[in-house]
């Protein structure tokens, strides 16, 4: 995990968007959920104590207008099942649902659509929202049952930030919001995907 983790953290640092007010992850340890989070910015942590994993799903934060910079805010959000992340920026959402803040609010929201399929329930969440929302600058979200990853790539502006990226390379499968500095590979992701992996 530790090489994944500092290119992320890299990524995190040089960001247009300030992505300091914290951060979290997800990973398996063995067949164990573990999930860590940290108000200290990604790339201030020290990844040495983590080793390898078969699933990692990482989030670092930039909060609306600087606001509840609290460790709870954090993602991943997460359930029994599933964990989630979202960066985005939603404008005049009409939706009632629980949650600290929008983007818990919105994992909450989907799960309402949820029957035993993730997929299903992330296409018919979104395609909701964005009929209940003013303008979506964007709402990029993945979702985990930590054996699969599903995801939407939703953006109505700045394609070089809302954006998400794949590589493939052996046994391992990467989706940025960003390709890794330095490597070559990538695939940028078209607007409005929606998939799961794998």
């Amino acid at each position: 995990m530790r090489g994944h983790l500092r290119a992320f953290a890299r990524i995190c640092e040089s960001s247009e968007e300030y992505q300091g007010h914290g951060w979290g992850m997800a990973w398996l340890e063995g067949d164990e959920r573990r999930i860590h989070k940290s108000l200290k910015p990604v790339w201030e942590e020290d990844f040495s104590g983590w080793g390898r994993s078969r699933f990692l799903l990482a989030h670092a934060r930039s909060a609306f207008r600087n606001e509840g910079i609290e460790i709870e805010n954090n993602m991943p959000f997460f359930d029994e099942k599933h964990v989630f992340v979202f960066n985005g920026e939603l404008w005049g959402v009409r939706i009632r649902e629980r949650g600290r803040i929008g983007a818990e609010k919105i994992f909450n929201y989907i799960k309402r659509f949820y029957r035993g399929d993730m997929k299903a329930a992330l296409e018919k969440g979104t395609g909701v929202i964005i009929k209940k929302t003013r303008y979506v600058r964007a709402m990029n979200i993945m979702i985990s049952d930590m054996e699969k990853l599903y995801f939407s790539n939703i953006y109505g502006e700045n394609p070089a930030y809302f954006s998400l990226y794949r590589k493939s390379e052996g046994e391992v499968t990467v989706h940025c919001s960003q390709p890794y500095p330095g490597e070559a590979g990538w695939q940028k992701l078209s607007n409005h995907t929606l998939g799961v992996w794998p």
